[in-house]
């Protein structure tokens, strides 16, 4: 229950331990609608099931584009991670949707996230898992690669995704493509030609300023162009 003095923002930055609620079904079928009534009432946007799956991941996974903005407009953590370690932009990259991927990105998704360290609660959730079965470690670009899409492989790398990053199996993104495919030549270019420098400045002013930063770059006293560059618009 919300206590006194807390606000809906506030309400929605605190993540519920919960089975399934009517926001991840909402978010899974892409009802637009409902899942705006059901945050307007006040509904967690960052409830958790009890494989630490909110509704943004579940919006993402199904390529539910309108949702996922719905949900970020309502302060849904955009890195939050499943029992697997994988985060909404990872699902966005599984299900193929570069749309989601773009919107998550624009709002400060972490493309090369740090390792995953499981915290108690996720060890004891995970003790009775498949062990080979885990996603732990692997980046939005090796779902990318897993799902062959070249336009999600160059959205990823133009946010600065490491194309070396290793999963928990010592894979690269590049392991899971197959032979001279169109996925593979991309990543065979990219190894072979490092990003500009104008693009670096990018990635690095985008990470210096963090999430909260990104979205006071329109009033900052910046040309309009260099804030439509730095925000990828």
């Amino acid at each position: 229950m919300e206590g006194p003095g807390e606000s809906g923002s506030v309400r929605g930055e605190l993540a519920l331990w919960a089975a399934r609620t009517p926001l991840h079904e909402a978010a899974r079928r892409g009802e637009a609608r409902q899942l705006r009534r059901l945050i307007e009432s006040g509904a967690c946007v960052n409830a958790l099931t009890f494989d630490s799956i909110t509704p943004l991941h579940e919006a993402s996974l199904r390529g539910q584009a309108q949702c996922v903005q719905l949900l970020l407009d309502a302060g849904a953590q955009v890195d939050a991670r499943n029992i697997d370690g994988s985060t909404p932009l990872c699902d966005a990259c599984a299900s193929g949707s570069v749309e989601c991927a773009r919107l998550l990105l624009a709002r400060g998704a972490s493309v090369n996230p740090p390792l995953f360290t499981a915290s108690p609660l996720h060890e004891a959730c995970m003790n009775g898992a498949n062990v080979n079965a885990a996603k732990l470690h692997e980046t939005a670009l090796h779902h990318a690669a897993k799902v062959r899409n070249v336009d999600l492989v160059e959205l990823l790398v133009e946010f600065g995704g490491n194309i070396y990053a290793r999963d928990n199996r010592g894979k690269k993104p590049s392991d899971y493509t197959w032979s001279s495919s169109p996925t593979a030549k991309c990543f065979e270019f990219y190894e072979k030609t490092p990003l500009s420098l104008l693009q670096l400045c990018r990635v690095s002013v985008r990470r210096a300023a963090g999430r909260r930063g990104l979205r006071q770059l329109p009033k900052l006293q910046l040309p309009p162009r260099l804030i439509q560059y730095l925000s990828y618009d």
